[in-house]
């Protein structure tokens, strides 16, 4: 008899859980911060070891986990405030590689379940990419499940010889509120102005400026633009460390581009915008395709990773790498409105499919009580 069925829910202590953060992207530390405040919801004692800045930008302890300052490190003093973290859990999770690594380090001699969630792929080169091939055999033999966030991930743990590895249910870790407008034909007219997009169309990115984002692809496709009246304007919100270089091919060939850096409301311009652009060479569970979706903005996205698993046929899929497929694809729809409005249309169809914050949490909390045949109670 399991555990589950032999202890009443006034007869047992809840189950106690411990989630680590590692490279604390924001998709991967708002997802802690959604499963927090469900697992607490529905009884799970929940710890959440993560640096003190995670814990300030996500306020895990606000929603009812209890923060543990573990600093982002596989260092010996990181490794053993980790391990004294998880001494009394009853399982173990962890997002991301890095994390996956550290408590699996962490864990080393202990018979404690450790569940490790693939956010994403790291995107590495030479030795490098050999490191990272290495991690991730590490990481996932050691977990008793992997997680990942779409099916090539599960099939590249299962590669690496994780022992089980599944699909996991993701829910979109941002507010879904409906947008609205005072003149659909003409959304946001603050927002564009101050974009200088009043009286021409508006593309909207939005990531880091890395190698791996496609913005080469995107700036070669913008110089076909130049020859459309009006001229598209593209705007990419992010930073990093390509600024310089895309800002002086900007500058020297005459691009419609704006860098706008890191900006607090991506989402509010992504919702002003006509088109909304990704043109990465893998990419997961993109925020911003669930985000364009939700706000009924028309995507152009490049077909890598688990794109076309999310979005279905709900955007106009174009080839890594493929500069006139993209800049035919971003002339095609501006200049057809009947595909614009069945692109939106399709969008709101695919978004409602996927999955909830209660059906993530509904998930994770099936795989923790297969684990240890503890149920919570509410």
């Amino acid at each position: 008899m399991s555990l589950a069925s032999s202890h009443s829910p006034h007869g047992r202590s809840p189950l106690r859980t411990v989630q680590v953060l590692g490279g604390g992207s924001a998709g991967s530390s708002a997802h802690v911060r959604m499963l927090t405040s469900g697992l607490v919801a529905r009884g799970v004692r929940v710890s959440v070891c993560a640096p003190v800045e995670a814990e300030r930008t996500y306020d895990f302890t606000g929603v009812g986990g209890r923060h543990i300052p573990v600093p982002r490190s596989t260092d010996p003093s990181a490794l053993a405030a980790l391990r004294i973290a998880c001494a009394d859990a009853d399982l173990v999770h962890a997002h991301g590689l890095h994390a996956g690594l550290r408590a699996a380090l962490a864990l080393s001699g202990r018979r404690i379940p450790l569940v490790v969630t693939w956010h994403t792929q790291a995107h590495a080169e030479g030795a490098r990419a050999h490191l990272q091939r290495l991690l991730e055999r590490r990481v996932a033999r050691a977990a008793s499940l992997v997680l990942g966030t779409s099916s090539d991930l599960v099939d590249r743990a299962r590669r690496r010889g994780a022992r089980d590895a599944r699909l996991a249910a993701v829910a979109l870790p941002a507010p879904r509120k409906p947008v609205e407008y005072d003149d659909p034909d003409r959304p946001h007219p603050k927002i564009r102005a101050e974009l200088g997009a009043t009286d021409r169309p508006l593309l909207m990115a939005v990531g880091s400026l890395d190698r791996h984002r496609g913005y080469d692809m995107l700036l070669d496709a913008s110089r076909g633009w130049l020859r459309l009246d009006p001229v598209p304007l593209v705007v990419i919100a992010g930073e990093g460390p390509l600024r310089g270089v895309l800002q002086r091919r900007i500058d020297s060939e005459g691009l419609p581009v704006r860098l706008l850096g890191r900006r607090e409301d991506a989402g509010e311009l992504l919702a002003a915008a006509d088109l909304a652009l990704l043109t990465s060479s893998w990419e997961s569970r993109s925020v911003l395709a669930q985000e364009a979706l939700h706000a009924r903005v028309p995507l152009v996205a490049t077909d890598v990773g688990g794109i076309r698993e999310l979005v279905g046929d709900a955007a106009e899929l174009v080839p890594y790498g493929n500069v006139g497929a993209l800049a035919t694809a971003v002339v095609r729809v501006l200049g057809d409105p009947a595909r614009r409005e069945l692109l939106k249309e399709q969008g709101t169809r695919q978004a409602a499919g996927w999955p909830t914050e209660d059906e993530t949490v509904a998930q994770v909390l099936s795989v923790y009580d297969e684990l240890t045949q503890i149920v919570p109670y509410a």
